[in-house]
């Protein structure tokens, strides 16, 4: 953190042993933006950092079902696409977390203040994984109820915000002359609505078959992709980067997988990346970030939320993305229309658009029984729990929603301060695309009506051919249902916090922020509408170990295999003693494969990928020593044959790689 600042205050509160911490408060004031010099034709940059915790932090997006995380199977990151056109500068920032966040984003604003990305410029997109650690959510709610434990970690979001500022330096510091192309391309069959009974309520769907096809029909197949090659020494292109914005749950994964990981989204993008790196011999900075998801599922096997599963639907969504990537080969332009509108709307005050004003949060009850195949055992089955119960006679703000102990009773166990209340809302211009950020998870009935409102309003402005709305952008409001999907209170409805109107409200609102944009004209420029201060205010709990303790590794004489199964794939397993997990640099590589040849040992796989996981087993027994815990880091392969030999070898040890036991 750069000394001083909100952001120097969390660090010191941060530097607490684990465990209860009280309360962090924080007063973030909104720095003035002043209007940025015009570069002309655009500058790029890109970086991508890992932000993998160590074990020991509570998962995120199961609520109360989820389990804490023992290690990793896929990496967790943070993407980082920086554009600079004109009097625009925007950082792009894709994160394999479950969403956005406000004090995130606020601080990470302090900390960039010695470059040119202001705090409009700043979009934080998620893959919306529910493997990856929360407890940096800027509302209180969210830090309470996302995870299986509860209470805001400053000492995990301190280290975020290093991570990503981080990396936006370096995006911005290594920028260079560039070329911008944007496509859409439709993806069908490896997603499902997961409600597609309240879908089928909406208008223009009412009388629609409800045939076994409808689920995989009722989704939004579009496939947003921004692709940007920067200009090489020899002076011709190269790939920099590449953005996808696609509609899919990160829940192709059992909430009762202990470790953290991408879910589908790791192999969507690893598919895209090892594509552009096979066709042009570089490797690209590959993020992604949610579309309009709010009720569509991974297509995997019904029962099967298996890394097999999550693999074959992100793979083959990745496919396509790296169809869409060859085809947008040569249409760039290197005079890109950058703009940007920012706006944070204050609904505590009561705000007004098209007529409408929303009500006090509440939660509904169906959100208790949890989403579809993930749902809380028993619970689900019994009303007033049970998704689709609506209430009889709807009365009052809320409608249809059966709220938990009625009003006064939610309000004592939730109370009003808690809920999420300041709105933030993005619409940006990547010269065709226009990008909406919002922080619901917005459903695709939702999506279409909040796009078409602001494509009514941007459809003067030259040039614009699609907009691509983004869930979870900035922060996690819950759900954006229609008013009729909320009136079945599935699970998405009872979620909806702000009442039937949320999303004519938000499509208001939207479509008001997209007309001003259109007020930066053709230079581009940020159009900003920021609160002067945020205030954070959280029950405070540190779960991210202490990075303290010895290494002295000892790795076991054996390696073993296990066979595949129907739901796993098979895998080598080496094991050994090491300090406590928060000694072990979780972000950094920390084991590969190698394969004997002619030559000696090669490298042939490594935990940057998807074969290869490392998982904490828990302190080893008193007899292995004081402060000992036991690791295991596992290769997922089929068998290979007996040649050529391999080994596991871990990195990071004191005394420079170690290499285990040959086997084959």
């Amino acid at each position: 953190m750069r000394p001083g600042g909100p952001g120097a205050a969390l660090a010191e509160i941060a530097a607490a042993a684990p465990g209860p911490l009280g309360r962090v408060l924080l007063d973030v004031p909104v720095r003035p933006e002043p209007e940025l010099p015009d570069v002309g034709a655009l500058l790029a940059g890109a970086a991508e950092v890992d932000i993998t915790p160590a074990p020991g932090m509570p998962k995120a997006g199961h609520s109360r079902n989820a389990r804490t995380g023992t290690g990793f199977r896929t990496r967790l990151r943070a993407h980082v696409l920086h554009l600079r056109a004109g009097r625009t500068s925007i950082a792009l920032i894709h994160c394999d977390l479950l969403a956005g966040s406000a004090i995130v984003t606020h601080l990470l604003a302090h900390e960039l203040a010695d470059t040119d990305v202001p705090l409009s410029g700043l979009l934080m997109g998620a893959t919306h994984t529910h493997a990856g650690p929360g407890q940096f959510h800027g509302n209180a709610l969210m830090n309470r109820f996302s995870s299986n434990r509860p209470g805001f970690d400053p000492a995990w979001t301190s280290w975020l915000i290093e991570r990503i500022a981080g990396a936006v330096r370096t995006a911005v510091a290594t920028r260079r002359p560039a070329v911008l192309a944007t496509g859409t391309t439709e993806v069908w069959g490896l997603t499902r609505n997961r409600s597609v009974d309240a879908f089928v309520r909406n208008a223009g769907e009412r009388d629609a078959p409800r045939t076994a096809q409808r689920k995989y029909a009722a989704v939004n197949p579009d496939l947003h992709l921004i692709r940007v090659d920067a200009r090489a020494d020899d002076g011709g292109l190269e790939p920099l980067a590449a953005g996808v914005v696609f509609s899919v749950h990160g829940t192709g994964i059992s909430h009762t997988d202990t470790a953290y990981n991408a879910d589908v989204w790791a192999y969507l993008k690893g598919e895209l990346a090892q594509h552009i790196e096979r066709a042009s011999g570089r490797r690209a900075v590959v993020g992604a970030i949610e579309g309009t998801h709010g009720d569509v599922a991974p297509a995997v096997r019904p029962g099967q939320l298996v890394y097999p599963e999550a693999e074959r639907v992100g793979r083959g969504i990745g496919a396509a993305a790296a169809a869409l990537w060859d085809r947008l080969e040569g249409a760039g332009t290197d005079r890109p229309q950058l703009a940007v509108a920012f706006r944070e709307i204050d609904l505590a005050t009561g705000p007004s658009y098209s007529g409408l004003r929303l009500p006090a949060p509440a939660f509904g009850a169906a959100t208790i029984a949890g989403a579809h195949e993930n749902t809380t055992p028993v619970v689900h089955l019994v009303p007033p729990f049970r998704p689709g119960v609506p209430r009889r006679r709807p009365s009052g703000p809320h409608g249809a929603k059966r709220i938990p102990g009625g009003r006064r009773g939610h309000d004592l166990v939730i109370p009003a301060d808690s809920f999420p209340s300041v709105l933030p809302l993005h619409v940006l211009r990547l010269d065709a695309l226009a990008l909406v950020g919002l922080p619901f998870e917005v459903t695709v009935a939702s999506g279409r009506r909040v796009a078409a409102a602001v494509r009514a309003e941007l459809a003067a402005v030259r040039g614009i051919e699609r907009i691509a709305v983004s869930s979870l952008a900035g922060e996690q409001f819950c759900y954006l249902t229609t008013p009729e999907e909320y009136g079945l209170q599935r699970y998405e409805g009872g979620n909806t916090l702000y009442g039937p109107d949320s999303q004519p409200f938000v499509a208001a609102a939207a479509a008001r922020l997209a007309a001003d944009l259109t007020a930066t004209g053709t230079r581009g420029g940020h159009l900003v509408d920021a609160l002067p201060a945020r205030r954070f205010d959280f029950p405070a709990h540190r779960y991210l170990p202490s990075a303290d303790g010895r290494r002295a590794p000892v790795l076991s004489p054996t390696v073993s295999y296990t066979d595949p199964t129907a739901t796993e794939d098979g895998f080598w397993e080496l094991r050994w003693l090491d300090a406590a997990p928060g000694a072990l640099r979780w972000h950094e590589p920390l084991v590969r494969v190698e394969a004997a040849g002619p030559d000696g040992w090669r490298p042939v796989a490594d935990d940057q990928g998807y074969a290869v996981g490392v998982v904490h087993l828990g302190p080893a027994a008193r007899l292995a020593g004081a402060g000992r815990h036991r690791y295991a880091a596992r290769w997922y392969t089929p068998y290979l044959g007996p040649a050529p030999v391999h080994r596991l070898v871990l990195l990071g040890a004191p005394d420079g790689p170690m290499a285990g036991p040959a086997f084959a």
